[in-house]
């Protein structure tokens, strides 16, 4: 069953967190500077005066957010921030985008120009006081998420249109090789965006432009698609007390005044019931 989990219209919703220790889901609108939840049946939320995107939970009350030029922790009881390094801020022309933590404690976050300028961004991992560079000219850095097991990451430049993954070393976590391609989504009139692997393997990606979430096989092989009531889905994340709920961002920015009249879903916040068996959010240790 798929039905919205919260109606307030995002401009450009990202980043679904579902904090383990809490049982409760954060999110954020990237272009009105914003993260939100809900709690206790009504929705809260902070306003930031820099574009945040993505976040991993450190402790109860501690969550780790990237914004456009730095990487912060967050107070969620008192709203004490710290930043704890810089994200390209000697470049006013990057944001950050997609972000998740693994399974050693890193987090790897993604950066794109405000105007999706063409090669502008790149992926990082920031583990243990160390931010690397791991990819270099992304221009829209989407679906990262990591194999239950450890033994890859995935990744994407939704402009290419190609899933890729990264074996991982089993120690560190680091990235040993090369990418390669994973799915191939070329041809396409939509693009891949955020994605997260559940318990069994399964890669469950957001579709911008086709309403959707569709699921592949560890072979990259689409199993099956779940249709939303928002045209723009960007990320997907298992959460709920059992970790069977598949909540899923979606977005409004440049659709026209008739389609969100028409679909007034546009931007909200769905939750998609038993959709599979997710990984609990990996903690992020700084």
């Amino acid at each position: 069953m798929t039905r919205v989990f919260d109606a307030t219209p995002c401009q450009l919703g990202e980043g679904p967190l579902w904090h383990p220790a809490r049982q409760q889901l954060f999110w954020f609108d990237i272009l009105r500077r914003q993260l939100l939840t809900r709690t206790e049946g009504e929705t809260r939320l902070w306003q930031f005066n820099r574009h945040v995107s993505a976040a991993g939970w450190i402790d109860n009350d501690t969550l780790l957010v990237a914004c456009e030029n730095a990487l912060f922790t967050l107070d969620l009881e008192t709203g004490r921030r710290q930043e704890i390094c810089p994200l390209e801020a000697d470049n006013p022309v990057t944001r950050s985008n997609d972000g998740r933590a693994d399974p050693w404690g890193g987090f790897w976050i993604g950066t794109m120009g405000f105007k999706a300028e063409p090669g502008a961004g790149a992926i990082y991992r920031y583990y243990r006081g160390e931010l690397r560079k791991l990819q270099s000219e992304i221009t829209i850095p989407n679906a990262i998420s990591f194999y239950p097991d450890g033994s890859f990451a995935c990744y994407c430049d939704s402009t290419e249109h190609v899933i890729r993954r990264l074996r991982l070393d089993e120690a560190t976590g680091w990235p040993v090789g090369a990418p390669e391609v994973f799915i191939d989504m070329r041809g396409e009139d939509w693009a891949p965006d955020g994605a997260v692997i559940d318990a069994d393997g399964t890669f469950w990606n957001a579709q911008w432009g086709a309403s959707r979430v569709a699921a592949y096989d560890r072979a990259g092989a689409m199993q099956h698609t779940v249709a939303l009531e928002a045209k723009q889905t960007t990320c997907p994340a298992f959460g709920g007390s059992d970790l069977t709920t598949l909540f899923v961002t979606t977005a409004r920015d440049d659709l026209p005044a008739r389609e969100l009249a028409e679909r007034p879903e546009n931007g909200m916040t769905f939750a998609i019931e038993g959709a599979g068996k997710g990984q609990q959010e990996h903690r992020v240790v700084l």
